[in-house]
């Protein structure tokens, strides 16, 4: 191989390894047998949501999986593997599992979030908790609970001692 090709090659791995670095969450499918169509909504979908998502040669996956520090990721580079990069942890897990549900071509590998190697359990556990908004609203009900328990209780007593 030829020098340049080598060092295009390192480049490529360099940038694919400073992107796995920058992104919160990793998700790693097998996107063999999608028709065009297909592949076309997934990405559509994706974009929407600020994911980015590449095939990229295996062998280059793994050099830059090892070059971030997520070694673990190297068993995922197996067969046809297809990426999605995002700075938001839910939005590449969500999105790939919900399409996964009505395209059977879609298998879920794997991933990495927040530098953590993940396996496709977990990646499909993290699909199914409920977006940012919606945790903030768990949130918010669990914290104004206490207050509402104390409203209703001297509500109670108040009512108690105007009837006595």
């Amino acid at each position: 191989m030829s020098e340049a090709i080598i060092a295009k090659k390192a480049e490529l791995v360099d940038a694919v390894a400073e992107q796995m670095k920058a992104a919160t969450s990793i998700v790693v499918v097998d996107a063999r047998g999608l028709t065009v169509e297909q592949d076309t909504v997934l990405r559509r979908n994706l974009r929407g949501e600020g994911v980015e998502y590449k095939v990229i040669k295996n062998s280059i996956l793994r050099r830059a999986a090892e070059k971030a520090g997520l070694e673990g990721m190297a068993e995922l580079f197996v067969g046809p593997s297809a990426v999605a990069f995002s700075e938001d942890a839910v939005a590449p897990a969500k999105i790939v599992y919900d399409f996964a549900k009505t395209a059977d071509a879609l298998e879920i590998k794997g991933g990495a979030v927040e530098g953590k190697v993940s396996s496709k359990e977990e990646i499909e556990a993290l699909a199914t908790l409920p977006n940012r908004e919606g945790m903030l609203s768990m949130l918010l009900s669990v914290l104004q609970a206490p207050v509402r328990n104390v409203a209703y209780a001297v509500k109670a007593v108040a009512e108690k001692e105007d009837a006595a």
